[in-house]
């Protein structure tokens, strides 16, 4: 192992990659009036603050970006390659088509955001202790099915708000989506109560249990009238069942009669405390002041069922999955938080944000539509790159975005998995999704770390820390991917039998999708030539490098 060249070749990487970028030009529409109103919309907000853009994104770079955030990985030279030769000038459409609709995506497509939801729902250590009420299988099972199917946003949500049945895969009655509230209805249902206002409302009410929130509208009553609608839900163990769910206990989620804290189930209320000791009273509410009957028996008002068609009926849902899908593809949502929205944390675009909410909804709640808009705008398909004309747009700062580049960030531990795995072609013979799902979720847990807090936070990213960047340099995963023994993909491209130039060529594509510079090729010959005639340790070197560099573990 040459490992002071490999270190200075993974330098030279880290600190001297910049984003190359052609000319800016003015971005298509593709004749879709939600991108042509994106445009029209972010644009005025440049003009208003006196901003320049950045210019376009070079097309491999653009390519790497969208694959990345439709699919979670990188894409793979051949699919790199293939866009190259699309000379259309809707090439950039037929891509995000064809990552969307056409039937060879659709089980990454769904394996992507099965992801995406299983941490946004449970966490990413939900389901992974021997003793949890929740089912990670059972979770990513309803949620692949799902996304598989392309099922409206209003539906899931309705179906997840509603759910009951069993958590487990081969369990009667099973049905994966209860697994979101399985862990939440201790404490009668206050986890239930903040995760729902939280991640389908894009509201924290959670601070309003005990006490007012002291910087906005929200107060302790609100919290408890939602709460209310969950009394009826309880979560029991179902023993004898636990052999279906291998990682947890076998559990069932279902709806029973609630009598209210009084015995009465007509006017069926629970009580909560004021700071001052008073005790008030609190009925089924939603958030826009909206009541139901107040009887606590299932056959005459079943509440969550009546909560979800307020969910799904209100501005608020709209509004905050328009919010988080474009934080997700922009790395920053229209609030920051994504999910702390109202009149106290002011949307950086609202207008824009009430516009495609409605024309979410106008969609039928199409989250493919919505992605489509979002990643063929001006804004997404801007470089990276910072220059004096928008050098003032930083949210890192505290500044509001105003999307005049796009804003580098940090691989998702999800996204770096896969994208090692494409790389190193390891996903031509890769096991079922079982199996796969399950090799990732070892990996993973070298990366997630719980800090504890009563929302049950977890770290999101592969963020950089000293332990995480060892795991990169020598970690199993890395070194298999670097391997030299005879069949790996090293020595298959060693074994071309050249001077290793064009295998360094397809090693740059592979991981940063760029051909490399004249610099970067003669440093590389240098390396080789270091070998004494060695190319496959040569490439070994060039590959590490690549691997460990900000350059392939960046989305820019």
């Amino acid at each position: 192992m040459a490992t002071f060249s490999r270190f200075g070749l993974a330098i030279c990487l880290t600190v001297g990659w910049v984003s190359f970028s052609s000319a800016a030009r003015p971005s298509d529409d593709y004749g879709i009036p939600q991108v042509a109103e994106i445009n029209e919309q972010i644009s005025a907000v440049w003009k208003d603050y006196g901003i320049s853009p950045a210019p376009e994104a070079q097309d491999f770079e653009w390519v790497r970006r969208v694959y990345l955030d439709i699919i979670g990985r990188i894409p793979s030279v051949a699919e790199l390659e293939e866009f190259q030769r699309d000379r259309g000038k809707d090439r950039k459409k037929n891509l995000v088509e064809k990552l969307l609709n056409d039937s060879a995506f659709t089980e990454e497509y769904a394996r992507n955001w099965t992801t995406i939801w299983t941490n946004v729902l449970i966490g990413r250590n939900g389901g992974l202790d021997n003793n949890s009420q929740v089912s990670r299988e059972g979770m990513q099972k309803y949620l692949r099915d799902s996304f598989a199917r392309n099922k409206p946003y209003d539906q899931l949500v309705r179906e997840v708000i509603t759910s009951e049945g069993a958590n487990a895969p081969g369990m009667p009655n099973f049905n994966g989506a209860v697994n979101f509230y399985m862990d939440k209805l201790a404490e009668d249902g206050v986890q239930a109560t903040a995760k729902t206002a939280q991640i389908f409302l894009g509201v924290q009410v959670q601070c309003t249990q005990c006490h007012n929130h002291p910087f906005n509208s929200w107060k302790q009553d609100k919290f408890w009238e939602l709460n209310a609608f969950f009394r009826q839900t309880r979560a029991q163990r179902d023993r004898g069942m636990e052999a279906n769910n291998a990682m947890g206990m076998a559990m069932s989620l279902r709806n029973v009669d609630f009598r209210g804290e009084s015995g009465n189930p007509s006017q069926a209320e629970i009580y909560y405390e004021l700071r001052n000791g008073l005790i008030e009273v609190a009925y089924p509410t939603f958030i826009d002041g909206t009541n139901v009957n107040p009887n606590g028996m299932v056959s005459q008002v079943n509440r969550r069922e009546e909560l979800s068609k307020f969910v799904t009926d209100s501005k608020e849902m709209q509004e905050a999955i328009v919010n988080r899908i474009w934080g997700h593809f922009f790395g920053n949502g229209f609030t920051k938080p994504i999910d702390d929205m109202g009149p106290h944390n002011r949307a950086s675009h609202p207008e824009l944000l009430t516009y495609l909410g409605e024309e979410f909804r106008g969609a039928s709640f199409n989250i493919k539509e919505l992605i489509k808009w979002i990643t063929l705008s001006q804004a997404y398909g801007l470089s990276s790159k910072i220059t004096k004309g928008n050098e003032v747009d930083d949210p890192t700062i505290g500044e509001s975005p105003k999307f005049s580049h796009f804003y580098l960030r940090q691989m998702d531990a999800e996204q770096l998995y896969e994208s090692l795995i494409v790389a190193t072609q390891a996903h031509k013979t890769r096991a079922d999704y079982a199996e796969q799902e399950r090799l990732k979720s070892m990996w993973m847990q070298q990366f997630t770390i719980a800090f504890g807090t009563d929302e049950g936070d977890e770290s999101t990213t592969f963020n950089g820390t000293i332990p995480q960047a060892l795991m990169m340099f020598n970690g199993d995963l890395v070194k298999e991917a670097t391997s030299v023994k005879p069949g790996s993909f090293i020595a298959t491209l060693a074994a071309n039998g050249d001077d290793g130039k064009e295998a360094i060529r397809h090693l740059y594509m592979a991981t940063v999708a760029r051909r490399p510079t004249k610099n970067e090729m003669q440093a590389a010959g240098i390396l080789v030539a270091s070998h004494k005639g060695n190319t496959a340790a040569a490439l070994q070197d060039v590959f590490w490098a690549l691997l460990n560099s900000n350059e392939f573990i960046l989305n820019h």
